[in-house]
C-alpha cells in the first residue's frame, strides 16, 4: 500500500495477495483496506459459517466475487457479479448455501472497527 510521500497523497494499492490473512474455522479473512473513512474485507466461507440478520450505523456493501450467497434468511440468493449494499440501519445478513466455498469482497465506510475486531479474534 502506498500513502504520503513527499507531501503528497498517493493512491493506495492492494494486489493480489497483499493484505493481513486471518484463517479461522469456517472462513478466511483477509484486510485488504484499513483506513478510518473505509476498510475492504475479502472472505471466503463455508457453508457452516452464517451471519444472522443484524443493522450497523455505517454502510456495510458486498461484493460477490465467488459461489453463491444467501442474503436475510433466505430472501434472495445471488451469484458472483452480485453487489448488495445495506445502508445505516438496513437489516441484512448472509451465508453460503453451498455447494464449496464462497468468497466476497465487503466494504465498511466507515470502518467501526471492524478490522480490529477481525485481529483481536
Amino acid at each position: 500500500m502506498f500513502g504520503p510521500k513527499g507531501g503528497t497523497l498517493r493512491p493506495i494499492i492492494s494486489r493480489p495477495g497483499d493484505g493481513e490473512r486471518f484463517n479461522r474455522e469456517d472462513r478466511t479473512v483477509t484486510i485488504r483496506l484499513d483506513l478510518p473513512e473505509l476498510s475492504i474485507h475479502e472472505i471466503e466461507f463455508d457453508t457452516t459459517s452464517a451471519v444472522a440478520g443484524h443493522t450497523h450505523s455505517h454502510l456495510d456493501a458486498m461484493y460477490v466475487i465467488e459461489g453463491q450467497v444467501e442474503f436475510l434468511d433466505g430472501d434472495h440468493t445471488v451469484r458472483p457479479g452480485t453487489l448488495i449494499a445495506a445502508p445505516p440501519g438496513a437489516r441484512h445478513g448472509f451465508r453460503n448455501p453451498g455447494p464449496g466455498r464462497a468468497r466476497v469482497l465487503v466494504l465498511y465506510a466507515p470502518d467501526g472497527g471492524f478490522a480490529q475486531m477481525i485481529r483481536d479474534t
